[in-house]
């Protein structure tokens, strides 16, 4: 498995003077997802829970709706500069009668850290239909609950106190407690192993539950929210124009710029307790 974090010196400049002294950089590294032996996607990322990661992949990308859909999964060969396995290519094998990918899912090139939707071989397919629902899900949760999350994830963020570089997920349920958190220097791989962790648990759909992120809401990630069931996905930044039309159209809860005791509430009011209709 590589490396979370990697050390190496820098010059520290401040007014005091500077030095040489030893940084720890959040590692990333190419991770290529196959598919019953084909190549489907590169995608960069920081190590560690990968198999989350590609489970929540084609989860997210409406290759498949559950776990039972997935046979292995395996690292394969890929050796280094010196020789040894670099743990970067992971083959998925799907079950017995589940359809391979169709062409609308494969990258033309490599997925960025920022970026979960360059490469898209058609820009209509980015706007994928999602088998599990939101709009019915009854959550209810109050707005003092929404306000503890950025804090308890922020607590769950290990790698990032050493680093500051990078993103996080986290999934809460109703009363605020929290299910499970991931980091990686992009924020959809970070969606991505959060899905993966709930598919693998066979938690999906995500009814009841919050999905909290700690940069901005773009429409890709409340495109993996929706495509898991996610009824509400939270962020201590801004929504796009793009995410809002989206949360709208999937009858999900959107909130942004949830930070100390204040909110925004982009659609789905109603499932914010303390939120009256205007």
């Amino acid at each position: 498995m590589g490396r979370v974090t990697v050390r190496r010196p820098v010059l520290r400049i401040a007014a005091n003077g500077k030095r040489t002294r030893p940084d720890t950089l959040a590692a990333e590294e190419p991770l290529e997802i196959r598919v019953n032996g084909k190549p489907l996607s590169v995608t960069m990322r920081t190590p560690g829970h990968d198999v989350e990661l590609a489970h929540g992949f084609l989860l997210t990308e409406g290759v498949i709706t559950d776990r039972e859909q997935l046979a292995t999964a395996r690292y394969c060969d890929s050796p280094g500069p010196d020789g040894r396995n670099t743990y970067n290519v992971l083959d998925i094998a799907l079950a017995p009668g589940v359809p391979m990918p169709d062409a609308s899912v494969e990258r033309n090139f490599y997925t960025t850290s920022s970026c979960g939707v360059c490469g898209k071989a058609a820009l209509d397919s980015v706007k994928l239909r999602t088998q599990h629902s939101p709009a019915s899900d009854p959550l209810s949760i109050d707005a003092e609950t929404l306000i503890g999350l950025p804090d308890a994830l922020r607590a769950a963020q290990r790698v990032f106190d050493s680093t500051g570089g990078l993103h996080a997920a986290g999934l809460f349920d109703s009363r605020g407690e929290l299910l499970v958190a991931r980091e990686d220097v992009g924020r959809h791989n970070a969606v991505d192993k959060v899905m993966g962790w709930a598919l693998m648990e066979r938690r999906v759909p995500l009814t009841g539950c919050v999905l909290m992120v700690s940069g901005r809401a773009s429409f890709e990630l409340v495109q993996k929210a929706a495509m898991a069931g996610v009824p509400m996905l939270s962020a201590v930044s801004a929504p796009s124009s793009l995410a809002a039309d989206l949360a709208e159209e999937q009858g999900m809860t959107l909130i942004g710029f949830l930070r100390g005791s204040s909110m925004n509430v982009y659609t789905g009011q109603e499932r914010v307790a303390s939120v009256e209709s205007a």
